[in-house]
């Protein structure tokens, strides 16, 4: 350590602070932060503007619970099942809240330091943390009404007496902008009286007030048990929502991303390498701005991609998302985008927002609702309107048809034509595990909980998933050529998540971009028909060097020097490179 270090962690902290609590004598705090995360003492150096990926990470999203073996520990069983089927393939592993809860499937956290016993102990999260890059939430915007901080709220006793927002009944939320349509606010008798608290989600979340010093404190003592606990990769889940101002939409407010800096700068001088990721399923330019300037987030989702990309596979025409790809800035260098097309949520809509005429929206939402899907909505401010927010269906069910034919036989195809074109893009690739196994809508557990988001939270008996998988059929041929389709990617350095990446132009019906490698050794020409009908592309037109030998990744098959076009079957991908295919596999 050297006393240069030191002091520049100190400024670094108080300087966030300050701008937090403009108003507090913030070195005390300060101090008890540095404390919190032993840091007053040897903080490490960090990695600067350091990419801590390469196109070898795949990441792969999952419930603790997602296999259900008969007398074994959830987290033992999901331990089994990615080790067994994809050690190889996938490097990043996402289990989702994995701590007590009440509701939300995880996202209504009771303890935040003590793993579901009916999933399993620390001791099976730090078995997955050895063999994967693990990711968890940090479910930062509230917790549930039944952990014990609400109730002491509730009792009037410290400290979580002061720790959750509450507002007078006449406090404007007229601009509010939030993600649900049930009442923003919820009426609490407490020891000392009526008190209405702020409930951004449901009235079983309660937000968190970080205006008290003392929330933001014990929020940096979980961050350390985390990390101290094998966790490298922090997903802030409902980030944006964090700080609330009377009179705006208390959305992406100063302050919210100050206190990502302020996270972000004690996690890196504690161990260099760790990774943020922000949660914040809101409209593009929004969703950018969580980036900063190369110092908040070191990898935001690319919300719009899930929605764009089921409108294109669904319409045949790749207009808006060609549009979008283009005006999206490349990532700068520690940073990159989370490539996903399927989650444990539904497919946000308001992603959308500015990138698709709200007619086609509403075309998407029927074409949704005929394959078996359902929508979410979310209201608007205060005076009682309504807006789609998601549709929730299973990505596989999501593809079964087009918009003038629901069910044309093109279900699997345009299934892996989707994701091929998610593994190609600048970015880190992310699979949800139900899209790596083809489930369909679980319309039974939708059912039983009447929760809209249940129908694509299936879980699997390990048995018959296994089952399945060594017979021919839909889930062994998905999860098969996506596996094979991974392990191409993982050789191609041009699919660095920070390589460059150009959109290219060769109609509607075929989506097609360009990337090359950092070193520029490499070139690949991403070419998907996103059709239902072949597709003829004129290689004049891509401008391939004429001295490299050119080979399809995926298929093997090389161009001939004297061909002029390459004919491209419904929902077929192709990724010509200038590198020799023998030398990737």
């Amino acid at each position: 350590m050297t006393v240069d270090l030191a002091e520049d962690l100190h400024n670094r902290v108080l300087a966030h602070l300050s701008q937090i609590y403009p108003d507090l004598e913030v070195e005390d705090l300060g101090q008890k932060l540095l404390q919190l995360m032993d840091l007053h003492q040897s903080p490490q150096k960090p990695r600067w503007l350091k990419n801590n990926w390469t196109e070898k990470d795949i990441a792969l999203i999952t419930y603790a619970n997602t296999f259900v073996n008969k007398d074994e520990a959830p987290l033992l069983t999901l331990d089994y099942f990615l080790t067994r089927y994809f050690s190889e393939k996938i490097s990043w592993v996402h289990v989702l809240p994995f701590f007590p809860f009440s509701s939300d499937d995880g996202f209504a956290v009771i303890d935040y330091t003590q793993v579901n016993d009916s999933f399993g102990t620390w001791e099976h999260i730090d078995q997955i943390a050895r063999k994967f890059k693990l990711m968890s939430d940090l479910v930062i915007n509230h917790c549930s009404s039944l952990g014990q901080w609400f109730t002491q709220f509730k009792q009037g006793k410290p400290p979580g007496k002061d720790y959750f927002f509450t507002v007078d009944r006449d406090f404007d939320t007229s601009q509010v902008v939030r993600p649900r349509a049930t009442p923003l606010l919820r009426e609490v008798q407490t020891q000392e009286g009526l008190k209405y608290v702020w409930c951004t989600f449901s009235h079983d979340q309660i937000d968190l007030n970080f205006r008290n010093p003392q929330v933001l404190l014990e929020m940096v003592k979980i961050i350390k048990l985390y990390l101290d606990n094998g966790v490298q990769i922090f997903r802030l889940d409902a980030v944006a929502f964090l700080w609330k101002e009377e009179g705006t939409s208390c959305l992406n407010l100063d302050q919210t991303h100050e206190i990502i800096r302020l996270i972000r700068t004690l996690i890196e001088y504690y161990k260099p390498g760790t990774i943020i990721i922000t949660e914040t399923n809101i409209p593009n330019r929004e969703n950018l701005s969580y980036f900063g300037n190369a110092n908040e987030a070191h990898i935001i989702y690319n919300f719009s991609l899930p929605p764009l990309l089921l409108n294109t596979m669904v319409t045949g025409n790749c207009h808006a998302l060609k549009s979008w790809m283009m005006s999206m800035p490349p990532a700068q260098k520690g940073t990159t985008f989370l490539n996903f097309i399927a989650s444990h949520d539904g497919i946000g809509l308001r992603p959308l927002e500015g990138l698709v005429e709200e007619e086609q929206i509403q075309r998407l939402i029927g074409a949704m609702e005929l394959a078996g899907g359902a929508v979410s909505w979310r209201s608007l401010g205060s005076n009682g309107k309504q807006r789609p927010y998601e549709i929730n269906i299973s990505l596989f069910d999501a593809m079964k048809g087009t918009m003038d034919n629901p069910d044309d036989g093109n279900q699997e195809q345009r299934f892996i034509c989707a994701h091929t074109v998610m593994l190609a893009m600048e970015g880190v690739p992310a699979f949800y595990i139900h899209s790596l196994l083809g489930t369909e809508n679980d319309l039974e557990k939708l059912a039983n909980t009447n929760n809209r988001r249940a129908i694509n939270r299936h879980n699997w008996q390990l048995d018959e998933i296994e089952a399945l998988l060594k017979e021919d059929n839909h889930h062994s041929r998905i999860m098969n050529e996506l596996k094979r389709l991974i392990a191409i990617r993982k050789k191609q350095a041009a699919f660095h998540p920070n390589a460059i990446m150009f959109t290219l132009h060769v109609g509607d019906e075929v989506f097609a971009f360009w990337r090359q490698s950092l070193l520029r050794d490499q070139s690949i020409f991403c070419l998907n028909n996103i059709s239902d009908t072949e597709q003829e592309v004129s290689l004049s037109n891509l401008n391939l060097v004429s001295t490299d030998q050119w080979s399809d990744l995926i298929s093997g098959e090389k161009l001939r020097q004297d061909q002029e076009i390459i004919k491209l079957a419904p929902y077929q991908s192709v990724w010509l490179s200038n590198k020799a295919f023998q030398a990737y596999l």
